[in-house]
């Protein structure tokens, strides 16, 4: 028998596994979350777009991670199915599925664009993007060009956690980087100084994704422990299906938080509308903008969660693959208490600096609405920020073990059941702020069951 590829993710220790995988991963996640949020960092400080610009850019926000949900399952789930591969020494199912990825990627991103570029108005609608008609002037045109770069963003979200199974961790992560220095050297040329409003912003985001997804088309003409042939990118529907299924619980992860989302940002406007202040037509605009930055801080510190998750994904399937339970208890013991750590951290800057963190977001522009509004929204909102951490890393480890089911089954529990329902349910005892309490109530529930599953898996580890 021919030695395994990657076996070092049998012997190495597993801090140090979990360091090189996890910290590319980590900064690769991060600078895709940023790219959003440098979007807004500069909308929201540009006079000309302000806080309308900051709403729209919340309206479409949703958009875009359908489209990540899509590229994660693919990415995710074949990344997860090639690890095991290896690790089992099954090179044939690992490069096919691989080949597999590449053209199902590249099929649905165009449907998706297609889909987003026929029903614009009605989309945008959906999520609240008829706040007011300046907001939905900004929403409409951010929204057509991000649309032209989602084959390119989806391609690039699908191909990094395959580079990464590949056993090229820096390489993923330098390639999401190339493209956020791009956005973020053209954001200020397109938005200050060429005036091209939400058109620049969404520009200068399409061209770094554009630089991305072609540095990993060169990765995958030069992969390490694998080799691409032109069988590869012949479709077998037993091979999708193995590894989208892998890949379920990374969808519907996302997917279900844009449910949630669009429940939030529908009652949002729905309260707002009844709202002494917020009802104003002036001041309408900005609980959405608001909620919307709150969001973005949010989505930073989970892409910082699951980046360790994941990053945990290709070592924690090798070892199965591999028969050795022991080290992958061990990895999960890191990663729980990594995840506390870092939700700690993150419920300390909310709780004691949010007047800075939304200053980043041009409160020196806008009313004292908006940051009395947006100082209550980060402390009560992110409030419960431990559990969810601690939650998101567990879904991700199940993923890991090859356990879909379990881990798609609690990834809806929290979005869907606690963080949909919630959002619907509460507004209509708390008005506006029951928006705000949606999060900690769904965090907090969806803990408990996370502690019974945590203890499960730590017994089967054991066997």
């Amino acid at each position: 028998m021919n030695q395994k590829s990657n076996s070092f993710l049998e012997t190495e220790k597993i801090g140090v596994l979990m360091r090189k995988y996890a910290v590319p991963c980590v900064i690769s996640l991060l600078v895709a979350a940023l790219y959003n949020i440098v979007d807004q960092i500069f909308i929201a400080n540009a006079d000309y777009l302000g806080s309308y610009g900051n709403a729209a850019n919340t309206v479409v926000f949703p958009l875009t991670v359908v489209a990540l949900a899509i590229a994660v399952m693919i990415g995710d789930g074949c990344c997860a199915f090639v690890s095991i591969s290896l690790g089992a020494n099954r090179k044939e199912d690992a490069h096919r599925s691989i080949g597999n990825a590449v053209v199902l990627c590249i099929v649905s991103s165009l449907v998706l664009t297609a889909l987003y570029l026929i029903f614009q108005t009605q989309i945008l609608t959906m999520f609240g993007g008829k706040v007011n008609e300046e907001t939905f002037y900004h929403a409409r045109e951010y929204f057509f060009w991000i649309s032209i770069g989602i084959p390119f963003y989806m391609f690039g979200q699908a191909m990094n956690p395959i580079i990464r199974s590949d056993g090229s961790p820096k390489f993923a992560m330098v390639s999401t980087l190339a493209g956020a220095f791009t956005n973020i050297i053209l954001d200020p040329i397109f938005i200050f100084v060429l005036r091209w409003g939400m058109m620049g912003a969404a520009v200068a985001t399409v061209l770094g994704q554009v630089l991305t997804a072609a540095l990993s088309v060169w990765y995958l003409c030069h992969m390490k422990a694998l080799r691409l042939e032109k069988s590869s990118f012949r479709i077998q529907l037993n091979l999708v299906g193995r590894f989208l299924s892998l890949g379920i619980c990374s969808f519907l992860s996302q997917i279900s938080l844009v449910c949630a989302m669009a429940a939030i940002q529908n009652m949002i406007l729905k309260y707002g509308a009844m709202d002494e202040i917020f009802g104003q037509a002036q001041y309408a605009q900005i609980p959405m903008a608001v909620v919307g930055i709150v969001m973005k801080f949010f989505q930073i510190v989970i892409s910082i969660s699951v980046g360790m998750a994941a990053g945990c994904i290709p070592i924690v399937g090798y070892n199965i693959g591999a028969g050795r339970k022991d080290r992958a208890a061990s990895l999960f013991t890191l990663l729980l208490t990594c995840e506390a750590i870092l939700g700690a951290v993150a419920l300390l800057i909310v709780e004691l600096l949010p007047r800075q963190l939304i200053g980043i977001f041009g409160a020196a522009n806008e009313s004292v609405y908006y940051t009395e509004f947006a100082i209550k929204s980060f402390r009560t909102y992110l409030c419960m920020m431990i559990f969810a951490c601690v939650n998101k890393a567990t879904f991700i480890y199940l993923q890991s073990l090859g356990k879909a089911v379990a881990s798609t089954a609690l990834s809806m529990i929290r979005e869907v059941l606690f963080g949909v329902g919630f959002a619907l349910l509460l507004p209509v005892f708390f008005g506006l702020d029951g928006v705000l309490y949606s999060m900690p109530v769904s965090d907090i529930l969806t803990f408990i069951i996370s502690v019974i599953v945590i203890r499960s898996t730590y017994r089967q580890l054991k066997q």
